[in-house]
């Protein structure tokens, strides 16, 4: 009996020990590296030396990738804050189709066996936190305004991984992305305008 105590006390402390410590570097490694990075550097792990080419194309994922996270976030965001029907539309359409096209990536990623960032990039995070900032019309302003120049930006990638991209899956990946991402950018120049004509 009293070995059986004595095993699980000595149990306990090492658990208690590997979780202060597992605690720790976490945080440190928040601070340390970006999600982003920590797949790109995956990847070109994987594929540096080995295949130039699928390097070069598994940015295409990852970019895709920490969009899609950005997107839901700051849509969800955009659903709780703003009292801008239009807005609020718009963020709900952005949850509902990034979170599809999220699918779409991780599906393809798993497949070509390309790492994709597992949480909101800092990039994102600074994001999120600007626009959380925010309250009332200056809150609507700024997401329809990210929205709009988001999407300009993604439209430029993907159009380029649908020429570029040497995996042929990847190039049809992009293609079949592009008419949804535009009808992102429609609806954001929309929202926008309606935005801006709110005195």
């Amino acid at each position: 009996m009293k070995k059986t105590s004595f095993f699980s006390k000595a149990l306990l402390a090492a658990a208690v020990v590997t979780m202060s410590l597992g605690t720790t570097s976490c945080k440190k490694d928040e601070k340390q590296e970006d999600p982003k990075e920590v797949a790109e550097d995956a990847n070109e792990a994987k594929f540096d030396d080995v295949n130039d080419n699928k390097e070069d194309d598994s940015e295409y994922l990852v970019a895709a990738a920490e969009v899609d996270m950005k997107e839901i976030e700051l849509g969800k965001l955009a659903q709780q804050k703003s009292t801008n029907a239009d807005v609020q539309a718009l963020g709900k359409m952005m949850v509902e189709q990034h979170e599809k096209a999220s699918a779409e990536t991780k599906a393809l990623a798993a497949k070509k066996n390309i790492t994709l960032p597992a949480a909101l990039t800092d990039k994102g995070q600074d994001a999120y936190k600007d626009l959380n900032d925010k309250t009332g019309h200056d809150f609507d302003k700024a997401y329809a305004d990210m929205m709009v120049d988001g999407h300009e930006k993604t439209i430029e990638k993907m159009e380029k991984a649908s020429e570029k991209a040497t995996d042929a899956d990847i190039r049809m990946w992009a293609a079949k992305m592009l008419p949804t991402l535009r009808t992102h950018l429609e609806h954001a120049k929309m929202t926008k305008e309606k935005v801006d004509a709110v005195k």
